[in-house]
C-alpha cells in the first residue's frame, strides 16, 4: 500500500523516487505518442527490451522503489513533438535523438549505444547536411520553450513515481500546506493566464467568479474533447503527462471549493483515456485523490466522461449537457457556466493545457510566468504544426513568436519546390492568414484585430498548390456536418454557404455568390446561438478577403488558378510532343482521346472526366494539366 498520509511522508516519498530516477544513469525513452505508435513504436518498445534481456543487462520498467546502478531505464514516454521523424527514440545521459527508428535498428541501439556508447549517425538527424546529436541541438526544438511539455518525452507517461521524481506535485503540496483558496486564485488572477482552449478568457477571473457563487456542490471540468482537425496539443498532454493535467484539476478544486472533477476527452483519443484512467487509479492509490488527500481532511475526485466526436460539444454548456448524458446542444447565455453549469450547479471550465499551466505557476509565481511573452498574452503555448512543411509536430513556444518564426525556422519552411501562400490558425473557428501577416506576433490580441485567433493551436500550413476556395469550403463542409441544428442561422445558413462553395468549386459558380456568402457570414456571425455558429464563416471569411481573385478565377473564367478543384481541371496534349502512340487513348476510361496512330491526339474536354489517366501514362510526358 502506497498511501500517502501527510506532508513528511510526501516528501520522502519524493526523494525516495528522486533517488531512484537518478540511478537510472542510462535511459532509454521510446515515443509512446499516438503518431510513434501508428509507426510502431511499441513494437520497437519491446524489441528492445527483449534483447536488453537476452544480454542479461539489468533492465528496470517502473521506477524502483530502492535506487540501483547500472540499470537500464527502459520508458514508454509522451509525445516528443518531433512527428514528421517518428518513431523517436531519445538515449539518456547523452541526450541523443534518433529519428525514424525501425525495429531492424534495435540490435544495433543496444550493441554499439548503450552497451558500448557509440552514437549511430544514420539514426541521427540531419539538416542540410549538418548532423543533429544531441535532441535539444536540434533547430526544430531548439527555438521552442517547453513549459507544458518539459516532461513530455522525457519520463514515463504511465508512472505517478516519476512524475514526483521531477516535482511532481509540489504544488499541490503548496496549495495544500501553505496557501488558502484566496492565495492561490490571486497567484493565477496575477499571472494573467488566459485560458488556452478558444478565445483566451482570464483563468483567474473566471476561478474567482466561481469561487464566489454560494450555491455548492461546484465542479470542475476539463475540455479535452479538441475537436479541430490538425489539432493534436492536448491529447498529446492527456497521453505525455497526465499527472501534471490531474494536478492543476486538483488545485482548481481548491480554489473554488470543488471536491468532484470531469475530464472529458473525446472516443477517438483511446490512448489518452487509458493513460488518464491509469493516473487516476495512481493518485488515488497514492492519496493524491479521494477524501483525505494527504491526511489533510481534503476531497477531490476524478472522473473521465467520453464524448462521441461532436465537434459541438466543444462549447461549453454543449459539453456539460453532453456530461449528464443529455444531446450535445448550447443553451442560451446567460446564466454563464460559473452561475449555472454542469448539473446546473457553479462549474469552472477549463481546457486540457490551462490546467496543465497552473502548477509552473503555483510552483515558480506569477511573476515568472509573466516573464514569457507579451504582459496581456504571457506564458507559452503548444501549437499543432501540419500541413505543407518540412517539420510536422507538436511545438511550444513562448506567447508573441512569429509565425515567420514558427513556419521557416521551426517548421522548417515549405517543402521542396513549393512557396508558402497561407495558414488556417484557430481550425474551423479561426481564419486564414497569408505572407503579409508572417511577422504578426502569435498572442490572443494581435491575431484578433486580423480577424483571427489562436484557439485551440492548430496551424495547418498551405502551399502554392492549395485551392483556397476549396480550403472555405471544407472547413465549411466540416461546420455544417458538426452543426447541432439548434438554431436556425447555423443550421440552414451554413447549409446555404457549403452549397455555393460547392458550386464554385464544380465550376458553376455565378455573379454575385461572393456578395452573397459575405451576406451570410455576416447574419450568421451575429445571431448563432453559440461559438460554433458565431465563428463558423470565419475561413470563408479570411480566404475571400485574402484570395478573392481565386473565388473570382473560379466563378468567370472557369478555372483553380492552384489546380485542384478536380472539376475544374483541364487536360491538353501537346502537339509537338505528341508521338502519337495511342496510349492516352488506350487508357482513358470513358474514351475521351481521339486521334490516329503516329499522329497527335486530341483531348474532348466535353466527355473529360479530369481523372487523369492519360497524363500519368503518357510516356512521354506530352500531356499537362492547364490552370
Amino acid at each position: 500500500m502506497h498511501l500517502v498520509g501527510s506532508r513528511e511522508e510526501l516528501i520522502q516519498l519524493r526523494n525516495e523516487c528522486k533517488a531512484a530516477f537518478k540511478a537510472e544513469t542510462k535511459k532509454i525513452l521510446v515515443c509512446g505518442g499516438t503518431g510513434c505508435v501508428a509507426g510502431g513504436s511499441l513494437d520497437i518498445y519491446a524489441r528492445l527490451q527483449e534483447i536488453l534481456k537476452s544480454k542479461h543487462v539489468p533492465v528496470e520498467v517502473e521506477l524502483a522503489e530502492e535506487p540501483h546502478e547500472d540499470v537500464v531505464g527502459m520508458k514508454k514516454s509522451g509525445c516528443h513533438g518531433f512527428c514528421e521523424m517518428g518513431p523517436l527514440v531519445r538515449i539518456e545521459p547523452q541526450g541523443w535523438l534518433y529519428t525514424k527508428v525501425k525495429l531492424d535498428d534495435c540490435e544495433e541501439i543496444i550493441s554499439k549505444t548503450i552497451l558500448n556508447g557509440e552514437f549511430i549517425e544514420r539514426l541521427g538527424y540531419k539538416q542540410n547536411g549538418e548532423l543533429y546529436k544531441k535532441q535539444e541541438e536540434i533547430p526544430f526544438y531548439k527555438k521552442q520553450t517547453r513549459v507544458v511539455l518539459e516532461s513530455c518525452g522525457h519520463i514515463n507517461a504511465g508512472s505517478l513515481r516519476e512524475y514526483l521524481a521531477v516535482e511532481g506535485y509540489t504544488a499541490l503540496e503548496k496549495c495544500l500546506f501553505e496557501m488558502t483558496p484566496e492565495e492561490i486564485i490571486k497567484e493565477v488572477s496575477d499571472s494573467n493566464l488566459r485560458g488556452r482552449g478558444g478565445g483566451g478568457f482570464l483563468t483567474g477571473k473566471k476561478w474567482a467568479s466561481c469561487a464566489k457563487q454560494k450555491e455548492t456542490p461546484k465542479y470542475i471540468v476539463c475540455n479535452g474533447d479538441e475537436g479541430d482537425p490538425g489539432a493534436f496539443m492536448d491529447r498529446s498532454v492527456m497521453e505525455g503527462d497526465p499527472h501534471r493535467l490531474i494536478e492543476g484539476m486538483i488545485i482548481a478544486g481548491l480554489a473554488i471549493g470543488s471536491q468532484r472533477g470531469y475530464i472529458y476527452v473525446r472516443a477517438e483519443y483511446p490512448l489518452a483515456v487509458e493513460r488518464l484512467k491509469m493516473a487516476i487509479a495512481q493518485a488515488e492509490e497514492y492519496g493524491f485523490l479521494g477524501d483525505n488527500i494527504l491526511g489533510t481532511g481534503k476531497a477531490f475526485h476524478i472522473h473521465i466522461n467520453r464524448g462521441a466526436g461532436a465537434f459541438v460539444c466543444g462549447e461549453g454548456s454543449a459539453l456539460t449537457a453532453s456530461i449528464e448524458g443529455k444531446r450535445g446542444m448550447p443553451r442560451v447565455k446567460p446564466p454563464r457556466t460559473v452561475e449555472h453549469g454542469l448539473f446546473d450547479k457553479p462549474t469552472n471550465l477549463n481546457n486540457v493545457e490551462t490546467y496543465a499551466n497552473v502548477p509552473m505557476i503555483i510552483n515558480k509565481g506569477a511573476a515568472w510566468y509573466k516573464s514569457m511573452g507579451p504582459e496581456n498574452s504571457p506564458g507559452t503555448k503548444a501549437f499543432a504544426l501540419t500541413g505543407k512543411i518540412k517539420n510536422t509536430g507538436l511545438i511550444e513556444v513562448p506567447m508573441g513568436t512569429t509565425l515567420r518564426e514558427v513556419i521557416f525556422d521551426i517548421g522548417g519552411g515549405m517543402r521542396e519546390g513549393t512557396k508558402f501562400k497561407a495558414v488556417q490558425i484557430g481550425g474551423p473557428s479561426g481564419g486564414c492568414l497569408t505572407e503579409k501577416d508572417l511577422d504578426i506576433p502569435l498572442d490572443f490580441d494581435s491575431l484578433k484585430k486580423v480577424g483571427a485567433m489562436i484557439g485551440s493551436g492548430g496551424l495547418v500550413v498551405m502551399d502554392d498548390k492549395t485551392c483556397m476556395v476549396e480550403v472555405a469550403r471544407f472547413f465549411m463542409n466540416f461546420t455544417q456536418n458538426e452543426s447541432c441544428g439548434k438554431c436556425v442561422p447555423c443550421r440552414e445558413g451554413t447549409k446555404r454557404m457549403l452549397e455555393i462553395l460547392t458550386r464554385i468549386t464544380e465550376g458553376k459558380g455565378q455573379d454575385g455568390d461572393i456578395e452573397l456568402l459575405e451576406e451570410l457570414a455576416d447574419t450568421i456571425s451575429n445571431t448563432a446561438l453559440c461559438g460554433l455558429g458565431k465563428t463558423a464563416a470565419s475561413p470563408v471569411v479570411s480566404t475571400i478577403k485574402n484570395f478573392r481573385k481565386e473565388y473570382e478565377a473560379h466563378i468567370y473564367e472557369k478555372r483553380c488558378p492552384a489546380g485542384e478543384c478536380a472539376k475544374l481541371k483541364r487536360y491538353v496534349i501537346d502537339a509537338e510532343k505528341c508521338k502519337g502512340c495511342s496510349k492516352c487513348a488506350r487508357n482513358c476510361p470513358v474514351k475521351a482521346i481521339d486521334g490516329v496512330v503516329k499522329s497527335p491526339f486530341v483531348i474532348n474536354q466535353d466527355k473529360c472526366i479530369k481523372c487523369g489517366a492519360c497524363a500519368s501514362n503518357c510516356p512521354f510526358g506530352a500531356i499537362r494539366q492547364e490552370v
